[in-house]
């Protein structure tokens, strides 16, 4: 268990006189109780209403807007509108390394059924033009108030670190969109290239006062496909007349399934996965057109490339297998995407040690990839760039709910749920907690 940050005043005296010899340190148990209080004092406050007021990917405005005046308001210079609705703080403290600090700010087209008092009844217009109930199913109101946090403790102890903090308030990581375009808009470029990278995410399935990082692979990667089936129209009654784009679809999907169980190395892990299938209007009418639109997921560059290679050959030549004519092809088209997020070996095993030297040899859990969840956080330390990058992973589910879960009760929510719910006061703290102790780490007072 972590250290009561509430003991006695000899406990703590003599703790900090413990600690005073080792910079790196600089005292835990104090940083613990400054985030505890201003959690008390401003930060709950600000979760609450970034998590009843969330935005869709790219349409950030007001999100943006108020976290742009957090950062100003913690003494940090802040530049708007980079890559869309992106915000960089630039906090500069003499010489020392340029630490890159990134928080995603997006919510997800979701109704919100959590029955929380400060649930999300937002609804926003999306890019398309359709209208979508809105909620941050992903946690990243924990995230950009975390942020904030960490701004605020790292401007108030300005005396045990030096160098340059880039706080990165990122858009559409939910359409793996914000960070390459924020690096497309030239955030190295104007900002300077960082010497570290770091990131977290709340985890529903990681226990609340746990922190956990690998040391190689964090995220798998992502990609959005979308197949376009076209047929020739018809009398449900005369399917001899047409060319029934959900039949040919339905092959499609069928066939997807063996490029994982067939063509993919069997200890290289790989996901497709056919996410909707729209087509046609009425019973008795065969359509002229159907979509697929998939998710796919691999833990390598090599085997991403493959799976991507395959769907393409599988839907346009199940086009010609039924009978297309050739001005008629099923087309596939790759709309999103991002690499496998990778943390830096030797960082992650600095960074590690330091979570178990800060937090408590407790407080760190090692690193069990349980799905192929992915992120974009991938393209700020791209191999092109070199920088070193550390993500790790915040606990957001009370131990209790995972007991009440294994004896019959409720499962916990996954992430992108309408039942996402975490415990905001331990999420939001033990971030903080972890991003002040790895800056100070990384960037000591000279």
């Amino acid at each position: 268990m972590r250290k009561a940050i509430f003991g006695t005043t000899a406990a703590v005296v003599s703790l900090t006189v413990a600690l005073a010899a080792s910079p790196a340190a600089a005292d835990p148990a104090a940083i613990e109780q400054a985030v505890q209080a201003d959690y008390d004092d401003h930060l709950e406050q600000l979760f609450l209403h970034f998590h009843a007021h969330p935005e869709l990917s790219f349409l950030e405005t007001e999100t943006a807007k108020r976290m742009a005046t957090e950062l100003r308001a913690a003494g940090i210079e802040v530049t708007e509108g980079v890559g869309g609705t992106g915000v960089v703080g630039m906090a500069r403290n003499g010489e020392g390394p340029l630490i890159l600090l990134r928080a995603d700010m997006d919510g997800l087209p979701l109704p919100e059924k959590t029955g929380l008092d400060y649930a999300s009844t937002v609804t926003q217009t999306g890019q398309d033009g359709q209208e979508y109930p809105v909620m941050h199913a992903c946690g990243h109101d924990v995230h950009i108030t975390s942020m904030v946090g960490t701004a605020r403790r790292l401007m108030a102890m300005k005396d045990q670190w030096a160098g340059t903090l880039m706080f990165v308030v990122q858009p559409a990581e939910e359409r793996v969109g914000g960070a390459e375009m924020m690096l497309k808009d030239g955030l190295y470029d104007r900002f300077g290239k960082p010497d570290y990278a770091l990131a977290f995410h709340v985890s529903s399935g990681l226990a609340t006062g746990k922190i956990s990082a690998s040391e190689g692979i964090q995220y798998s990667s992502a990609d959005s496909v979308d197949i376009m089936v076209p047929g020739v129209g018809a009398h449900g009654a005369s399917p001899h007349m047409g060319r029934d784009p959900v039949y040919i679809a339905s092959q499609i999907v069928t066939a997807l399934q063996s490029i994982v169980s067939r063509e993919i190395e069997p200890l290289k892990p790989g996901v497709i996965t056919v996410g909707a299938f729209h087509s046609g209007t009425k019973h008795n009418i065969i359509s002229d057109r159907a979509d697929l639109q998939l998710t796919v997921r691999a833990n390598d560059e090599e085997t991403r490339a493959q799976l991507l290679a395959a769907i393409e050959r599988i839907a346009i030549n199940m086009g010609k297998v039924h009978g297309l004519p050739d001005e008629l092809p099923v087309t596939v088209t790759v709309s999103e995407g991002t690499p496998v997020t990778n943390n830096d070996p030797e960082l992650a095993r600095r960074l590690n040690a330091v979570m178990k030297r800060d937090l408590g040899e407790d407080v760190f859990e090692p690193w069990e990839q349980k799905g192929m969840g992915a992120e974009d956080f991938a393209y700020f330390v791209a191999e092109e760039y070199g920088v070193p990058g550390y993500y790790f992973a915040v606990g957001g589910t009370p131990q209790a709910a995972f007991d009440a879960e294994d004896a019959g009760g409720p499962p916990v929510p996954s992430h992108h749920s309408p039942l996402f719910k975490i415990a905001p006061r331990e999420s939001v703290t033990l971030g903080t907690e972890a991003m002040v102790a790895a800056v100070l780490d990384l960037a000591p007072a000279n």
